[in-house]
């Protein structure tokens, strides 16, 4: 009973461990100044079902061109509360050219209509490469008081907490072997 016990905490801890980097992962790369660096979005609406879920965290890359059928992400019409553009993420149907400049009929895959308005090349953010469905949830919760507290305080507390009660346990080992010399 006790090996099993043991053996689930070191899986925990694994588990843990693996969470926490890939949280600091996706909230740490697309704030590096990296050149045509990744960007990861969380996609708000359902628009793109089911290819794309809402509260799905999409990594985008910014290519140089863009082709019929690739799922993109702009610059949206739309503002949030404090009057910031909100992204659109909708694939690609259609490609027109007018006097050296480029821009893309976009629609979701979800909506019944084209897009009313023309996405200009230089409005484009990136190519959609992957789509992770319900870990945007994971993000935003993560950016709240309580969501930091539950996904990165507690798990390192216990990370921390388990760490202790090894060393613990190595110093009562030497302690042992002393006595026994």
């Amino acid at each position: 009973m006790l090996r099993e016990m043991q053996k689930f905490k070191k899986i925990a801890s694994r588990i843990l461990t693996g969470l926490l980097i890939a949280l600091a992962v996706v909230l740490v790369v697309p704030m590096l100044p990296i050149p045509g660096n990744f960007q990861i979005r969380v996609v708000q609406s359902g628009s793109m079902e089911p290819a794309i879920k809402t509260g799905s965290v999409v990594l985008i890359k910014p290519l140089s061109n863009y082709k019929i059928g690739d799922v993109i992400t702009f610059e949206g019409n739309f503002k949030d509360a404090k009057g910031k553009k909100i992204p659109t993420t909708h694939r690609i149907t259609d490609a027109k050219v007018d006097v050296g400049t480029i821009s893309y009929q976009t629609k979701g895959d979800a909506n019944d209509d084209i897009d009313r308005n023309l996405v200009s090349a230089n409005k484009v953010i990136g190519k959609v490469l992957v789509s992770v469905p319900y870990a945007g949830y994971l993000v935003a919760g993560a950016k709240t008081g309580y969501g930091l507290l539950a996904i990165v305080v507690i798990p390192a507390a216990l990370i921390i907490f388990d760490q202790v009660g090894k060393i613990v346990k190595e110093i009562k080992k030497s302690k042992n072997a002393q006595k026994i010399v």
